[in-house]
């Protein structure tokens, strides 16, 4: 991480969390393998800086591992293990019928349904020239048919630098937005970029509303929280919906991570903020598709982010000698490519990216270039973002909640709770109203929230008779009302 301009290579928790880079990266001694990095809108020489400066320390890691491994005998038994099978006759025969012909229709624009019925045919026509004992072993001939299309697909980009949907490597998808799309939330906006849409709905609710954290490493709570959902019907497929799987809980912690540095805190936002992102089709670089609309939803609720973030998914295609950056990477260009590397920021700088290399590492010079094509990209898709909403709205919607907060003595704060909880509960049940309250720094600071005014107004009123009782002036006169008599004496209300 880096702090004031002072980077630290493994600090300490406090650290860590106070850092404007945070930074967690793997490498072996030659290139970067992957990272993954949280920044507080930091420029791209200085992200590939840090980069650098953790490369270094790894090496040092490197070397004792090597060394480790040299001062160990080697086992003199060999641990033995099922290889596949392997027919390089038929993997020719493959080859040779099926490149050709995936190359030609690589060449040739098409969609996401289009390009897989027609390389599905090319592999249907091959199997039919094939023997019924050439066809036995379904998984090698799956396994020689990928290899075919992969090569093809791969070849086509740096041969011609044409993609799959006939874009050129920079050019990123047609995008259109909305937002106010679901009139009951109290946010919400749709975002698509090509085959792939994301609608993301925001719930505003008050402090009671966060979430707890109870973690080894971290306690406290989460006022701001983004749950991303990949239903099956996004990619035409049918199966039971059940919990999220590691997919959904990395895009859905890549792209909060990615929107939590604009969130406002303190006394410019009392919310707590959930946005759920929900899929409805993809086709590569759906997490980004989340930031997009998050940003949106964020803007249509009246929430004052600090920037609006976007987000681009980039890809690499290599032979060793030749390579192609790709921006805002389809779904086959994800799964054929050596990079998936995802980039979010505002227009001052990147707030977070997550990188997974398939190849033996990335050269810096291709680093550097990829950054500054994804920040190219990420522009342009802010840009046709701000076309549809420029700004967070100036207030929210009607029916979102309000939140009213204000100071206490902390002496009150008993009194206000009740024994037991007996009167607060007792104010929410009248009023309508959400209360809590909480000591900071030697204070009681009260917040109430509810969607009717006369029900806030109704709470606050009984709030402050609690915490601030009106006082009688000492020789002024007032017409009281007795209350209670006792043998000794009467009780008489004079200030109500």
């Amino acid at each position: 991480p880096a702090t004031n301009g002072q980077f630290m290579i493994n600090p300490d928790m406090n650290k860590g969390t106070q850092a404007d880079i945070d930074l967690i990266g793997a490498a072996t001694e030659q290139d970067i393998l992957m990272g993954e990095v949280e920044i507080k809108e930091v420029q791209e020489s200085e992200m590939i800086e840090a980069i650098k400066l953790a490369h270094e320390a790894i090496k040092v890691h490197c070397r004792v591992l090597n060394e480790l491994s040299a001062a160990v005998p080697k086992s003199q038994v060999k641990r033995s293990y099922q290889h596949e099978n392997k027919n390089e006759e038929l993997e020719k025969k493959i080859f040779d019928f099926c490149y050709q012909r995936y190359y030609d229709l690589a060449m040739k624009p098409s969609s996401k349904e289009e390009r897989s019925a027609n390389f599905s045919q090319v592999k249907e026509d091959c199997l039919a020239t094939l023997s019924e004992e050439e066809l036995a072993d379904k998984s090698m001939l799956n396994r020689y048919f990928k290899k075919a299309q992969k090569k093809a697909v791969r070849n086509v980009v740096l041969d011609n630098g044409v993609r799959l949907d006939g874009r050129k490597p920079t050019d990123i998808r047609p995008i259109w937005c909305e937002v106010d799309v679901l009139p009951g939330t109290h946010g919400s906006a749709v975002f698509t970029r090509g085959e792939t849409q994301a609608i993301n709905m925001l719930t505003l609710g008050s402090s009671l509303d966060e979430q707890t954290i109870d973690l080894a490493t971290r306690k406290g709570s989460e006022n701001f929280l983004l749950h991303y959902n990949f239903p099956p019907f996004s990619t035409g497929e049918v199966r039971p919906i059940r919990g999220v799987g590691r997919r959904e809980v990395g895009h859905g912690n890549l792209a909060q991570r990615a929107l939590k540095p604009v969130i406002p805190q303190g006394e410019a936002n009392p919310y707590t903020i959930r946005l759920n992102c929900d899929i409805l089709e993809s086709n590569g670089s759906s997490s980004m598709a989340t930031v997009c609309s998050g940003t949106l939803a964020l803007m249509d609720a009246g929430v004052k982010i600090t920037a609006p973030v976007s987000g681009i998914a980039m890809g690499m295609i290599s032979d060793g000698s030749r390579h192609a950056i790709l921006s805002d990477i389809l779904g086959d260009e994800d799964f054929l490519g050596d990079m998936d590397f995802k980039v979010t920021g505002t227009a001052k700088g990147i707030t977070a990216t997550q990188m997974d290399m398939k190849v033996d590492g990335l050269p810096y010079e291709v680093l550097a270039q990829a950054l500054e094509q994804a920040r190219q990209g990420r522009l342009h898709i802010l840009d046709e973002m701000l076309k549809t909403l420029d700004k967070p709205r100036e207030d929210y919607k009607p029916h979102a909640p309000r939140i009213v907060t204000f100071d206490v003595p902390k002496e009150s704060i008993g009194p206000i709770i009740g024994p037991g909880g007996r009167v607060i509960q007792e104010i929410q049940a009248e009023t309508g109203a959400q209360i809590s309250i909480d000591e900071v720094d030697g204070r009681g600071i009260v917040e109430i929230a509810s969607e009717n005014k006369a029900s806030i107004d109704a709470a606050v009123s009984r709030v402050k008779a609690i915490a601030f009782p009106p006082q009688a002036d000492v020789g002024a006169t007032y017409t009281g009302k007795v209350k209670t008599i006792m043998p000794y004496g009467a009780f008489v209300e004079v200030v109500p």
